[in-house]
């Protein structure tokens, strides 16, 4: 396979079947990452769990393996939530060139709102196998920037207004590594959360920049 759009029909066909087979809970999603990041979403099956359409946006973890933050490597249940508070149990399948590299998603997304109340009892269906990874789920990309800016500032662990120049730093590369600024317009946004110019922005940035390459070498001479 080369392009998503090449097996289409395979994945769009496979698509409903889980969603039928799962029931009016189940969510599953078609991402084509040839598409711009804003509008990934090339096939939807029961979009009203997150509600979602053909058209939107990809998660912050398509932006990342669209960015090249990371490889896409395949993740399984683990839990999300959308911002009206719904639970999801949700996996996500990478799909792959010729060549290996990761040119869409196949997304499923189960709402175990429901059975997260009567845990106790269904406790073997609802535990999280990865509680590590965070994945935003919304149609909206500014509201997806919005939550890369607190997983930033929480990754420093530092109030923005004490937050020293190193600290500063630290962010913004966490915000580069995760894509954020592939949106338009991030630096605006960014630029007045963390409380600096756009000049200072784009300084801080080409630091981030040659500190990680500092700490390659480095890291190859040891």
């Amino acid at each position: 396979m080369k392009k998503i759009k090449d097996e289409f029909e395979t994945f769009n066909r496979l698509a409903k079947g889980i969603a039928a087979q799962f029931g009016e809970k189940c969510e599953v999603v078609l991402h084509d990452y040839e598409q711009p990041f804003d509008h990934t979403i090339i096939a939807i099956e029961n979009g009203h769990v997150t509600g979602r359409k053909i058209g939107d946006s990809s998660t912050n973890l398509g932006l990342e393996v669209m960015k090249g933050s990371t490889g896409g490597d395949d993740k399984y249940s683990y839990i999300t939530q959308t911002k009206n508070g719904k639970i999801l149990k949700s996996s996500t399948v990478y799909l792959r060139d010729e060549a290996g590299a990761a040119v869409g998603s196949l997304c499923i997304n189960f709402d175990i709102t429901d059975l997260k109340m009567a845990e106790s009892s269904i406790r073997a269906i609802t535990n999280s196998a990865s509680q590590d990874t965070k994945e935003v789920i919304t149609n909206d990309i500014g509201e997806m920037l919005e939550a890369l800016i607190w997983q930033s500032i929480e990754y420093v662990g530092i109030p923005v207004a004490h937050m020293s120049r190193e600290d500063k730093i630290k962010g913004l590369s966490f915000l580069e590594e995760k894509g954020a600024f592939l949106i338009k317009k991030s630096g605006d946004r960014v630029s007045k959360a963390y409380d600096i110019s756009k000049y200072t922005l784009y300084n801080y940035l080409d630091d981030a920049k040659f500190l990680k390459s500092d700490n390659i070498e480095q890291q190859a001479k040891e």
